[in-house]
């Protein structure tokens, strides 16, 4: 029986989580994308609901995080600022580090689980 374990790490700010596994992924989508609504929909979530993570993620932080350019002839489009960036990289640096930590005592356990 294959095991594994998942580690989800969430920053709140005030009632809301201005970062979790979630949002570090619409980010990436957003990176290789380069439109919220294509990464949205690469995600399978609805568009308002893509636009209110990054609504919330840019509310939360003292910077924004994801910038949009309006449509036109080759219509618009959203990425990362280099803050943006930044947020994303210790993001996803955090989780390794907490996976690292972890990954004696999930062996241990695992060796105590019935096969």
């Amino acid at each position: 029986m294959a095991q594994s374990v998942s580690l989800k790490i969430r920053f709140h700010h005030g009632d809301t989580v201005a970062i979790g596994p979630g949002k570090a992924d619409l980010l990436d989508a957003i990176l290789e994308h380069g439109s919220i609504t294509a990464a949205g929909r690469a995600m399978g979530m609805s568009y308002k609901r893509a636009w209110d993570l990054v609504n919330t993620m840019n509310t939360s932080f003292n910077k924004t995080v994801v910038e949009t350019s309006k449509g036109g002839p080759s219509g618009g489009g959203a990425s990362l600022t280099p803050f943006g960036l930044v947020i994303l990289k210790q993001y996803r640096k955090i989780e390794l580090k907490a996976q690292a930590a972890i990954d004696e005592d999930l062996a241990t356990i695992f060796k105590l689980l019935n096969d």
